[in-house]
């Protein structure tokens, strides 16, 4: 297909592709000490950076915490804990204000004790002990992790247990003695995407390489999965098939067999004690009933494999509502509905036959998130609130009540009194209507002087809703600034049709979109160009490059975080083969040509004058490829263009690999934008 492509120019800065090389890194260092030169010199960059520092490094920060058998446990990184421990508490404890916390792992000392430069990447138990863990630690904060198999009992890893090198792995506990693993078994046995397409029952004291296959998956696709539910009586194993980001095959494993469970492909679905749960992206019409896009939808799972078709509708999308996410706890399920980008709660408990619902009086001014302690065997969740200017709050709460108990709060880390937050809606190029926040003084005056920055993502139906940010208050509220979150079309505010309208061939809306809210801040004279500065990361780095190439005029600032900007390679680049649902394949000659038109690295011209760009990425980030920015950087210099342009060596597509990098990313970042907005 590709030699039907038009004719593209030779890439002379495709040699930086190449990660670890010596030429490159020696490139690398060249413009970490250009930007760190300047930056570091501006007059805000120290005291932000302390400041930061402190925020992060904060003994009042919220432990969040999940819970492994009795115990509930937590992993912190302070300054005396800059790799972090693992630790745990009793839920008695964690109620007061100081728990006895008990280290389990002192990650700086197993870094140093192996000279290894691990970053904690997370846990799985054994249900329901919690006695046995699978650890994953990281080289640098990538993507790729070592598996190692951890006894509580002992406090110490398992010498000839179940341990893993480095790859993307897939793995999950079925018993005591068995896994399921999906990990890098040799050539051939990753997906074009760089995750494992072969799924493995691995038996304790067995060779990796005599474990038995359970389920292989296509190179093409994205890549394979493999689970058990605990539940007593509903102890079901599921093989999934994850053919693209948004289309799946799942399937139930009874032995040596696999049935495939009868769900749309671009469905989500997954079994709730005796119900399957089914979460629609498109319409679905079965046994003559018609099930919109976004709804929810359950039934009794035996029947619905024995072949019948008859659902009840849990949730049901409008305009303005769409479901933020569902979490179960043993006798119920909590829907979190997404309402104009605010969320609400409502319960759900299946009895005589039906489904009760009801509406949980909980604060409806910002952001819900919910996180039950044992979906199992407790009816008992973490409810946690927040929004832009009210510091996050922690409570337990039960389903079946109202009532609830404060655990843990963040301290105000910055005076929120004399701000205020307002909504609006900028109308888009096509006339659909684009919510977004701002976060301002209340004073401000609607002058066009107000430095201004403006976030976005739109994509992989990710929604943004409004957060509690110390770092934000601190670096850039206080000195004047103005905060403007954008909801454009590509994320999920509104459903699966919000996120679909921007999709492939109509990517240009989600553009379109951010622009329009650039517009409108611009109209309102909440600021002006001279003041506007745009920022993203990750798909959002995609987002603010191309408003950078389209609409240079509207601004005076970009800080583009590990990005993609080359689309015509990015499907060869690391894991970006999974993204084609997204974007599209560039090697298709139809759809190169759409995504040609907004490739900000191929939209980027000698001839025009640009606001000054802040790139920063990883040397470790194996998800986005690091080449995406440096190539950028090398063109825009070789143009004559005033870029900057920070890598730091580790902490993977995060951009920082603990709490000091991440002080020093952010102080970076805003002393950038102070000094260009203000």
């Amino acid at each position: 297909m590709s030699s039907s492509l038009p004719d593209i120019p030779e890439d002379p800065h495709q040699w930086l592709e190449d990660v670890g090389g010596e030429r490159q890194l020696a490139w690398v260092r060249q413009q970490n000490d250009v930007a760190l030169g300047e930056l570091e010199a501006r007059p805000h960059y120290p005291a932000l950076h302390e400041r930061l520092k402190t925020i992060f490094n904060s003994h009042e920060r919220i432990p969040f915490v999940r819970q492994h058998g009795q115990f509930l446990y937590n992993f912190w990184r302070d300054a005396q804990h800059v790799r972090g421990i693992w630790r745990r508490t009793t839920l008695d404890q964690y109620r007061l204000p100081e728990p006895d916390w008990e280290t389990v792992l002192d990650l700086d000392k197993l870094a140093a004790d192996e000279n290894e430069n691990w970053v904690w990447s997370g846990v799985s138990s054994l249900y329901p002990q919690g006695e046995r863990f699978l650890l994953s630690l990281s080289r640098g904060g990538g993507d790729a992790v070592v598996v190692r198999e951890w006894d509580m009992p002992s406090r110490s890893f398992v010498a000839d247990g179940f341990n893993l090198p480095e790859a993307k792995t897939d793995i999950a506990w079925i018993d005591a003695g068995t896994l399921f693993v999906a990990t890098d078994f040799g050539p051939g046995s990753m997906t074009t995407s760089g995750y494992a397409r072969i799924v493995k029952e691995w038996r304790r004291g067995m060779p990796l390489s005599a474990a038995r296959t359970v389920y292989e998956a296509l190179p093409e696709d994205l890549g394979v999965g493999a689970w058990r539910d605990f539940t007593p009586g509903h102890e079901f194993q599921f093989v999934t098939r994850q053919i693209g980001f948004y289309s799946s095959e799942l399937f139930l494993r009874d032995g040596d067999r696999l049935t495939k469970v009868g769900k749309p492909d671009d469905a989500s679905a997954y079994t709730v004690r005796d119900k399957l749960i089914v979460e629609l992206r498109s319409a679905w019409t079965v046994a003559g009933q018609e099930y919109p896009q976004g709804a929810l939808l359950a039934t009794d799972f035996r029947r619905f494999m024995a072949g019948e078709r008859r659902f009840d509708v849990l949730f049901m999308p409008t305009p303005e509502t769409s479901l933020d996410g569902v979490a179960a706890t043993r006798s119920a399920l909590l829907l979190n509905v997404l309402d104009n980008v605010k969320n609400r709660l409502v319960e759900l408990r299946h009895a005589d036959g039906g489904w009760q619902r009801r509406d949980v009086d909980a604060p409806a001014f910002g952001t819900l998130d919910v996180a039950p302690l044992d979906a199992i065997a407790s009816d008992d969740y973490f409810l946690t609130v927040t929004d832009f200017l009210t510091p996050t709050t922690m409570y337990l709460a039960r389903a079946g009540s109202d009532e609830r108990t404060p655990l843990k709060s963040l301290p105000g880390f910055f005076d929120a009194s004399p701000y205020e937050v307002r909504q609006f809606q900028a109308p888009s190029k096509d006339g659909t209507l684009v919510p977004y926040f701002v976060v301002q003084r209340k004073d401000s005056k609607p002058d066009g002087t107000n430095p201004a920055v403006l976030y976005g993502y739109g994509g992989f139906e990710v929604s943004l809703k409004p957060f509690y940010s110390g770092v934000t208050g601190e670096a850039w509220l206080q000195h004047g600034g103005v905060y403007v979150l954008a909801n454009i079309r590509g994320g999920g505010e509104f459903g699966p049709r919000w996120h679909q309208a921007a999709l492939k061939e109509h990517r240009q809306r989600a553009f379109d979109d951010f622009i329009a809210v650039a517009q409108d801040l611009i109209q309102r004279r909440i600021t002006s160009p001279r003041h506007l500065g745009i920022m993203g990361g990750s798909n959002g780095g995609l987002l603010v490059g191309a408003a950078l190439t389209q609409r240079p005029d509207l601004f005076n600032a970009v800080v583009c975080q590990v990005p993609l900007l080359d689309m015509r390679r990015y499907s060869r680049l690391l894991a970006g083969a999974s993204w084609m649902g997204e974007y599209g394949d560039p090697d298709d000659p139809a759809q190169w040509q759409y995504i040609s038109e907004y490739s900000p690295y191929h939209n980027v011209f000698p001839d025009k004058h640009y606001p000054r760009v802040l790139f920063t990425t990883s040397t470790r980030d194996d998800r986005v490829h690091p080449g995406h920015a440096r190539k950028m950087v090398a063109k825009m210099r070789e143009q004559g263009h005033d870029v900057l342009y920070w890598e730091n060596t580790e902490g993977g597509h995060a951009g920082a690999a603990n709490n000091d990098q991440q002080a020093k990313m952010w102080a970076l970042t805003y002393a950038f934008l102070l000094e260009q907005l203000r």
